[in-house]
């Protein structure tokens, strides 16, 4: 998430009321969750087995919960808890706001676009040419949506990322300022969700078809031309290329990618990247020739066991 205008180090430290170390003046662009951030970026750690990671990632400046050696070029923002004071941040630049009519005055709806009934359209939406949004589909704040889009009835565009820090008093909600963006020619079914990304984008890219009830989480990417059944559950920060198929009910853990032109199996649950060009099915989701050697040796174990009675 980039701000509307750089801000300074000091600035930004005055908004969460941290110390920090870096030269007053330090250019701060925006904020970004580690695995999409830039120069410029802030970027929060709290926890020691990350700190590296975060250090020496893209951004030059990183809430931390802790006294470290600052690395060149770069800026801390030492905090008490970094966690609540990047809510902090993505409260100020990027504030809820409420609406009072069902159509936000400053969406943008391109020429030839349908929208049915009972539709809410939030602030800042933009909408491309010749789209078809059915009844009670629901748009949040931010979406983009390209040109000949459908959208089936009940579908939800932009709520926010399941993500949470657990406190002694309950969970603690890690708030999103991101985007859904939806690429020309995807269709998506009845009764989808898709969420915003915390900082970044969730993006369905181009020619993408989701069938109904499919959840995609947050910061998640889905490539051109994929096929995506029904009940399938992408967690956040899944990366999957183009042209893969997932068949109903499969499961994909975060923070992992699935390789081009991948079929998926229903039924699957997906806990590893997986390479491209192949086709998997099972828990957890192997390629077909490794399940079927897997499948017929467990096979073979009442036989084993019977000729190790006659031993």
């Amino acid at each position: 998430m980039k701000f509307p205008k750089p801000h300074t180090l000091k600035e930004i430290a005055d908004i969460i009321s941290t110390e920090y170390v870096g030269a007053d003046d330090f250019p701060v662009l925006g904020m970004n969750e580690i695995h999409v951030v830039e120069p410029g970026d802030i970027v929060f750690v709290d926890h020691p087995k990350y700190y590296d990671k975060a250090l020496q990632s893209a951004a030059t400046i990183i809430l931390i919960n802790k006294e470290v050696e600052c690395p060149e070029g770069k800026a801390l923002l030492i905090s008490d808890d970094p966690f609540r004071d990047f809510n902090k941040l993505t409260t100020y630049f990027k504030p809820f706001k409420s609406s009072h009519v069902a159509i936000a005055d400053d969406a943008k709806i391109g020429e030839g676009t349908i929208i049915q009934p009972n539709c809410f359209i939030g602030n800042n939406v933009t909408i491309g040419k010749n789209c078809v949004i059915h009844s009670n589909v629901s748009i949040y704040d931010d979406a983009v949506i390209g040109d000949n889009v459908i959208i089936h009835a009940g579908t939800i565009l932009g709520a926010s990322a399941f993500y949470y820090k657990k406190r002694p008093e309950g969970f603690d909600q890690l708030l999103s300022g991101g985007r859904v963006v939806i690429e020309d020619n995807v269709d998506i079914g009845a009764a989808c969700t898709i969420d915003r990304g915390v900082t970044g984008d969730t993006t369905i890219k181009e020619g993408a078809k989701i069938d109904n009830q499919v959840q995609i989480g947050h910061d998640t990417v889905i490539g051109k031309k994929c096929l995506i059944a029904s009940q399938v559950g992408i967690a956040g920060c899944v990366i999957v290329e183009d042209e893969v198929t997932i068949w109903g009910q499969v499961g994909i853990t975060s923070g992992i990618t699935i390789g081009a032109k991948t079929v998926i199996s229903a039924k699957a649950g997906v806990s590893k990247s997986l390479e491209g060009g192949k086709h998997y099915f099972g828990i957890p989701a192997d390629d077909f020739r490794s399940k079927y050697k897997e499948i017929a040796s467990i096979r073979k174990i009442p036989e084993i066991l019977e000729k190790l009675k006659d031993l």
